[in-house]
């Protein structure tokens, strides 16, 4: 009769020197191995220029093909494709350089302007630089990421698009960890960009709510924009107006040899932004693919 709590009865397999017991003992440690997460493969990023950071399986997935356009194309945004341009091949070259965020209006060209650079520099030194995207949804994988990019001789832009955080969203402090702080801080070959409708990557309401219930209102501000601080420069994209918005229309019809009278290309636009009650990059090139598909022909020409 066994203490309380135990039970009263054993199965045979449980007898000593009985061969049933090892038996069942290896299956158990069979089942534990499957479960336990194993050594996750060296990254092979020999090949390729752009990949996907795959959390779950801490491997690196090669993109076959990036989606973006020519740096030359993206209109209206001259100062902030200047700027990151020269951030970027700063930091390809092996000098210092700032994470960025590209934030602001939807729409405007921030997420195609950081493929277009990694684009553009590549064209000018192939291979000198390696794009990873990471999802908003895998931020808390960073640190085993950047511990792993560490090890690597090439040089890394990491890019998030349209992060931001919701409330009770605590993955902006690991975020803000890697960024700047920590005792190894981020590696010299890796920076980080990320896009966002925010400009403090965060809710006006949340910000709102936490500075009206906080003993020290303007300490819990701090807390919740010392995200975006983390980032050393900052780019703001705005709506277009007309002649910007006309002027993207004429760049791509331009480039892909779209020949159709300047009258009715600007009419036609026009018309087109309309019915979406909105002038964006991503309006304009929305009315491209479809003047191509009418015209009988392919963007990727």
């Amino acid at each position: 009769m066994l203490g309380s709590g135990f039970p009263t009865y054993l199965p045979p397999f449980a007898m000593k020197n009985d061969p049933t017991l090892s038996q069942y003992l290896l299956r158990i440690a069979q089942a534990v191995e499957q479960l336990t997460p194993g050594v996750p493969p060296d990254l092979d990023i020999k090949e390729g220029t752009a990949f996907v950071w795959q959390a779950d399986l801490l491997q690196l997935k090669p993109a076959n093909k990036v989606n973006c356009v020519e740096l030359i194309l993206l209109k209206g945004i001259n100062q902030a494709r200047e700027t990151l341009l020269e951030n970027t091949c700063r930091f390809a070259k092996g000098f210092p350089a700032n994470n960025a965020l590209l934030w602001g209006a939807r729409g405007m060209g921030k997420s195609s302007l950081v493929k277009a650079v990694h684009n553009e520099i590549n064209q000018r030194e192939p291979s000198s630089l390696v794009l990873v995207e990471i999802h908003r949804e895998d931020i808390h994988s960073l640190p085993p990421l950047l511990d792993r990019l560490r090890e690597q001789s090439k040089r890394f832009l990491l890019f998030c698009d349209d992060l931001s955080f919701d409330a009770g969203d605590s993955d902006y402090k690991s975020l803000k960890a890697v960024l700047e702080g920590g005792i190894e801080g981020r590696p010299n070959n890796v920076i980080f960009y990320a896009t966002s409708n925010r400009r403090h990557m965060l809710p006006r309401d949340i910000i709102e709510n936490d500075q009206s219930s906080a003993i020290n209102p303007s300490d819990a501000v701090d807390e919740k924009i010392s995200l975006s601080d983390r980032f050393g420069l900052w780019l703001g994209f705005h709506a277009c107006d007309q002649p910007t918005y006309l002027a993207m229309i004429d760049g791509y019809a331009e480039h892909y040899r779209l020949n159709v009278d300047s009258h009715i290309l600007k009419s036609e636009a026009i018309e087109w932004s309309v019915t979406r009650g909105a002038r964006s990059g991503r309006v304009a090139w929305q009315y491209i693919q479809d003047l191509a598909g009418r015209l009988k022909r392919k963007l990727d020409d």
